[in-house]
């Protein structure tokens, strides 16, 4: 129904995804569902811990297209640099999280005026920039791909720009939520808007656009993060972190091609052809002989996202009662039709 054909599936499953074993049941269960391709992303370190690699070799081997540790950030920069060495025997990029703990300590929100008038412990900008420059760091001393996840400040985007700049291997992508709401949204107290990285401010918000307008951006993601209700329906500091994205990443996307800001084009390329390449995929084109991989839609139909009807088993999204253009008719997958609203 959100119109994706190919998935990238995060390690941060039950168990992790950190041996084989568990790769190659993503990719069974996947291909029995049938309505979308998946290519499982594995753990960087055993049990996402952050201290011992994974056996990176059979990962690659069962499948898996990148390595990340998901939204626990790899905080020992040792251990990212070996990941990082090891990856490169492969050419996969390793995905990372950026986000320093130490300096979370508890956040639940961005710190701020509005965290402060709210009385919530806040997420400083620091605490994801200080990993975006470590990480920037070891991609120059390894020349190995680094694929920095949600990026959310405005000084990130900076870093990511000088880095490319400089020529390092560096890619990043951003979230519709993270380029359409800000820190606002978060003074009613709703959990559905609660993420990590959190929302930030207009600033970062415009930061971001321009990031995807002058190609500092390579990626727009949806880092899905489907919670039941009664988990979401608890004090916003307490409750989970995450919102469900398939369902209206294409809409959202599409808002910036209303303002102006990408042309049509440029926004459906950073949902498919970059992220493809950047992950050396066989999808993202229509070219003649690539797979037939389509979602048709109408980029000028007018709904209201009601969270009640989405697909997803979950319903926490902040974007309930929007009123949005582009809505998807049918979907695709090897040529058959997996999704039809017709």
């Amino acid at each position: 129904a959100g119109g994706f054909t190919t998935i990238c599936c995060m390690p941060n499953t039950q168990p992790v995804n950190d041996n084989a074993g568990i790769t190659k049941f993503m990719l069974a269960k996947g291909q029995e569902a049938g309505k979308a391709r998946v290519f499982p992303i594995g753990a960087i370190t055993r049990k996402s811990e952050g201290e011992e690699l994974a056996d990176i070799s059979e990962l690659v081997e069962a499948g898996c297209v990148a390595i990340s540790d998901d939204g626990r950030p790899v905080m020992n920069s040792l251990v990212m640099r070996r990941a990082l060495e090891y990856a490169k025997a492969f050419g996969i990029p390793v995905v990372d999280h950026c986000e320093d703990l130490h300096l979370t300590d508890g956040g639940c929100m961005n710190e701020g005026m509005v965290s402060t008038e709210l009385g919530m412990p806040g997420i400083p900008d620091a605490s994801e920039e200080v990993m975006v420059a470590r990480n920037l760091a070891l991609a120059d001393l390894t020349g190995v791909h680094v694929h920095l996840a949600h990026l959310s400040t405005a000084r990130s985007v900076e870093l990511v720009r000088h880095a490319k700049g400089q020529g390092l291997p560096v890619s990043a992508e951003v979230c519709p939520h993270h380029f359409s709401i800000t820190e606002e949204a978060v003074r009613s107290y709703n959990s559905n808007a609660k993420m990590n990285p959190p929302l930030r401010t207009d600033e970062d918000v415009q930061a971001l656009k321009q990031g995807l307008v002058d190609g500092t951006i390579d990626v727009i993601a949806t880092d899905h993060a489907p919670h039941a209700l009664q988990e979401k329906q608890l004090e916003f500091d307490t409750a989970p972190f995450g919102i469900v994205g398939f369902e209206t990443a294409l809409p959202l996307t599409l808002r910036l091609v209303q303002e102006g800001v990408l042309s049509l084009e440029q926004a459906l390329d950073k949902l498919t052809r970059s992220p493809a390449q950047l992950f050396h995929l066989p999808v993202g084109s229509l070219q003649p002989g690539t797979h037939a991989d389509i979602v048709v839609f109408d980029p000028h139909e007018e709904w209201v996202v009601d969270p009640t009807q989405f697909f997803s088993k979950s319903r926490n999204t902040p974007f309930g009662g929007w009123t949005v253009k582009g809505k998807v008719k049918m979907t695709l997958v090897e040529g058959r039709i997996v999704y039809d609203a017709r």
